[in-house]
This record gives C-alpha cells, sequence and structure tokens, in this order.
C-alpha cells in the first residue's frame, strides 16, 4: 500500500488467474441456469454456449466481482476504513493471467490537536434598542395583514400586482407569462417594474426593457428586448392597528405593552444566540490556526455537493467555477467538523442517553407534549442523530470556553 497525498491512500491488488477462472465459471453456470437459447431446455444450456455467447457481458461480471472482493479483503487485511469511494486504475484483465488493479481512496483524518485554549476571543452583543422591536412588531403586522383590491391608481412600493408579462418578436407575441409581484421588493428587473409603475389597473403598454448586469442567469445580462406589460390587478396591504385587541389576536398576550416585551426578549435571545456563534466559530478557527492540519479531498467535495445540490442545470464548465469558489468555505467547514468530533472523542464529551432523555423531557415540555411523543416524532424525521450531535457540540463549546477567556464587550 502507498501513501500518497495527506489521507490519501493507494494499494496495488492482485488476484490469481486461477481465482479469476473460477469467477468467470461461477459466472457462466448461473446465467446458464436461466437462459434459454433455441435448441437447449431452460436451464440447461452448456456453459461453454454460453461464454461463447456472452463472453464480454460475463467477464464484465465475473470482473465487478472479483474487483469488489478483493478490494474488501485488501481493505480488512489492512484495517483500514475508507471514507470515500475506490477509483480503479492501471486494470489489466488478460485471458488466463493473474487480475491486477490499483485502487485509491481517502480515509478517515486522525488530528492531533495539541493546543486546544488559551485563547482570547471578545464576544459582541448588540444593544436591542425600540427600532429593532418596532421593526418585527410592523412585520406581524404585515404577516396579519390582508390584501384589499386597488381598482385605480398606479402601483406603488409594497403594493401586490398581478400582471402578464409577452415577449415581442416584431409584430409577433411570444412567450406568455402570468405572475403575482409586490413592487420595490425585486420579484422582477427593475425594467419590468418601472413599466408596471406606469399602469392602472386594466392597462396594457408596450415597453423596452434590458436585463441588469447582476442579473443571477449570466446568459441574459445585458439583453434587451420589447415586452408587453398588462396589468391586471393591483392590491395593497392593510395592517391592523398597534392596539390591545391586536396583541390578543397574534398570541398569549392580554395587551399591546406585554407582545412588546415579549417581542424585545425573542430580539435579545437572538442577539445573544448570534454572538455565542461568533464566539464558537472564533474558538474554533484559533484551534485550527493552532493546530493545523489537511483534509480528504472526498470530504470538502462532498460538502460543497451539499452547498450546490444536484446542479443538473448548471452548465458543467460553470459547475467547476462554483466548486471552486466554494472549496476555501468548504475546507473551513470540514475543519471544524473534524474539530469538534475529535475534542468530543478526546475528552469524552459525547453526549449521553440520560443527556437525550433530559432535552427531550424539555422539548417536550415546552410543547405540552409527551417525552414518548416526542421521542417518536424526532425518529420519524430521523433527527435524534443531529440532537445527539447538537447536545455533544455543546459540551464541546462549553468546554472549549473554559480553556480561553471571553469577555464581554459592547457593540460598535
Amino acid at each position: 500500500m502507498q501513501e500518497q497525498e495527506r489521507w490519501r491512500r493507494r494499494m496495488n491488488v492482485t488476484v490469481p488467474a486461477s481465482v479469476v477462472r473460477q469467477e468467470e465459471q461461477r459466472a457462466a453456470k448461473k446465467l446458464a441456469s436461466k437462459a434459454r437459447m433455441k435448441g437447449f431446455r431452460k436451464g440447461r444450456v452448456p456453459a461453454r454456449v454460453i461464454e461463447s455467447r456472452f463472453g464480454g457481458a460475463l467477464r464484465r461480471e465475473a470482473l465487478d466481482r472479483l474487483i469488489g472482493e478483493a478490494y474488501r479483503h485488501a481493505l480488512a487485511v489492512e484495517r483500514l476504513r475508507p471514507i470515500s469511494e475506490g477509483e480503479v486504475e492501471d486494470l489489466r484483465y488478460e485471458p488466463d493471467e493473474d487480475l491486477s488493479f490499483s485502487i485509491t481512496f481517502d480515509v478517515q483524518p486522525v488530528i492531533d490537536l495539541q493546543r486546544l485554549g488559551g485563547f482570547a476571543v471578545e464576544r459582541s452583543i448588540p444593544a436591542v434598542t425600540a427600532e429593532h422591536v418596532e421593526g418585527v412588531l410592523a412585520r406581524i403586522q404585515e404577516q396579519n395583514g390582508v390584501w384589499r383590491p386597488v381598482e385605480e391608481g398606479a402601483p406603488e412600493d409594497g403594493d401586490l400586482v398581478s400582471v402578464k408579462l409577452i415577449k415581442l418578436e416584431g409584430d409577433e407575441e411570444a412567450d406568455a407569462r402570468e405572475y403575482d409581484i409586490v413592487i420595490g421588493q425585486g420579484d422582477a428587473i427593475p425594467d419590468i417594474e418601472a413599466a408596471i409603475k406606469t399602469l392602472d389597473p386594466g392597462r396594457t403598454g408596450d415597453f423596452e426593457i434590458s436585463f441588469p448586469e447582476d442579473f443571477p442567469d449570466e446568459s441574459r445580462r445585458g439583453e434587451a428586448g420589447r415586452v408587453r406589460v398588462t396589468l391586471q390587478g393591483r392590491r395593497k396591504l392593510e395592517v391592523p392597528e398597534l392596539k390591545d385587541d391586536f396583541a390578543r389576536q397574534v398570541g398569549p398576550f392580554e395587551s399591546l405593552d406585554q407582545l412588546r416585551s415579549k417581542v424585545r426578549e425573542d430580539v435579545e435571545r437572538e442577539a445573544a444566540q448570534r454572538a455565542e456563534a461568533v464566539v464558537r466559530g472564533r474558538l474554533l478557527d484559533f484551534v485550527i490556526e493552532a493546530n493545523p492540519f489537511e483534509v480528504p479531498v472526498s470530504m470538502v467535495d462532498r460538502y460543497a455537493s451539499g452547498i450546490i445540490g444536484d446542479g443538473k442545470e448548471i452548465p458543467e464548465d460553470r459547475l467547476r467555477e462554483i466548486r471552486e469558489q466554494l472549496r476555501p468555505e468548504a475546507e473551513r467547514a470540514v475543519k471544524r467538523i473534524l474539530v469538534v468530533e475529535r475534542i468530543a472523542e478526546t475528552q469524552n464529551l459525547a453526549a449521553g442517553e440520560d443527556e437525550i432523555d433530559a432535552r427531550v423531557e424539555e422539548i417536550a415540555a415546552a410543547n405540552d407534549s409527551t417525552a414518548a411523543q416526542v421521542y417518536a416524532s424526532l425518529q420519524k424525521a430521523g433527527r435524534l442523530e443531529s440532537l445527539e450531535r447538537e447536545l455533544t457540540e455543546r459540551k464541546v463549546f462549553d468546554f472549549l470556553k473554559e480553556q480561553s477567556q471571553i469577555t464581554d464587550a459592547p457593540a460598535a
């Protein structure tokens, strides 16, 4: 076995010719037992006839099985656990000769963390102002608002409009589509929004438009053309007044002051959580800087693929470009994951069953449910493992904070 770049391994494997021949004969007999050929009863076709008729297919089946079994045996002998699919190279498969090939794969990295503390981190929690609270209340108003039709007048920012757009090619109409758009929120390109703002409900107009240079679809940037726009309807959001009745409508509050206090409490908690997340990230970055290590390429690629998704509609060259752009972020994220796992392992911080049970009880109490119901829900959603990981990470970060100096500072 050869060690290539860090955590990458390459094994050279040889399978004796006698074993290769046995596997080829086994594959031929298996096919012969099921084959139907003219002049022979089902299952009675001689193996030599099968080999003559289906030699290529038999060799491919035998090869797949031989490589798989030889690979698993070699891994067991070397006591290796690959974390990526093996890449077969230098394959040599000739009649009546030994089968030989090389296979390359990544193994789980083993990280040596010598320094875990002694760092200084500032925790900056922004002050929650009255403007923050009123902003949240305004969003709650909008969520509980009602869209009322407006029969006259051109749309303004914040209005919900129904429009029909028809692409014009010379004197011909093509590609008619209908949309619901909230004006001023970037739902449509600027030229389309500007055109809509010139129309009253029920009116139609033809406009010259062009796609902006920052349009997400690069192929359409700068594209120009003529579009027929029909404003089919205009609606304006009517929001409830901020009064005690409104507070009672949106939750278990007796007054608007109670709702406002709860909003402030929630905003302050979210601000503290964001500040805590920053501290956790900086602690991990300090640990990584103090204990540099390399990560397997396959782990970075998998993380990047998770961000991108299936990528079916993205051109191959653009997909490669996106992967390259994501690589630094993906590598940093993988390093953070590995560091947390390694600290949990070396410091015996993995969440135990009693801690998971206690957290489930907390969730049940907060949701007026039972522990059994919460367990069933988590199992059905496949989230028990993520709950265990969440508790383990919390213990890891509590440990890291104990090893360093965390000071609170006012936000700039």
